[in-house]
């Protein structure tokens, strides 16, 4: 009797396995709705981080050059005109920006980080200026939404360096 018992245990398992094998076509329907879901609402904040990210390089290198130049005209007649000349080790081109120093004269200059990619990225740009007390005075601008062209940063000897409204670098 004991035997008949183990084989009948034993077919009743096994039985049992092969009308449990996978899973049902509503399960699999009902994990990829969800996992549908989940992507839509997590893919936006992602791409949102993604294009911080890329313009914290700007930021950073605008930063960078605006006190690299500083230190240059202390030692120099005059603002560095390249960014080679100020021995930082920026790139004047990376996957995402293009970095230029234009009117770079002996009482100011201007930096500018101009986005490769004008749907995603915002603009940055930097300048220095001489006071009259002979003081320098530096702003960092970035453009108030995505855009391909520098923001506008004034450079004047009286009223230094500032921003156009609502463009000051957060």
């Amino acid at each position: 009797m004991k035997t008949e018992l183990k084989a009948k245990f034993l077919q009743h398992i096994l039985n049992k396995k092969n009308e449990n094998e996978g899973f049902t076509l509503i399960e699999l329907l009902v994990v990829i709705i969800i996992i549908g879901i989940l992507s839509a609402i997590a893919l936006p904040s992602f791409l949102n981080q993604a294009a911080k990210a890329k313009q914290s390089e700007a930021k950073t290198y605008v930063g960078s050059v605006n006190r690299a130049q500083q230190s240059y005209r202390i030692e120099n007649a005059s603002f560095a005109s390249n960014i080679g000349a100020l021995e930082i080790g920026i790139p004047t081109t990376t996957p995402h920006y293009d970095y230029t120093i234009s009117n770079a004269s002996s009482t100011s200059t201007l930096f500018t980080a101009l986005a490769k990619d004008a749907t995603s990225l915002k603009s940055f740009a930097g300048g220095v200026a001489i006071l009259t007390t002979g003081q320098t005075d530096a702003a960092a601008c970035q453009t108030t939404g995505v855009s391909a062209a520098a923001p506008t940063v004034t450079l004047t000897a009286a009223a230094g360096a500032s921003c156009a409204a609502g463009q000051d670098m957060r």
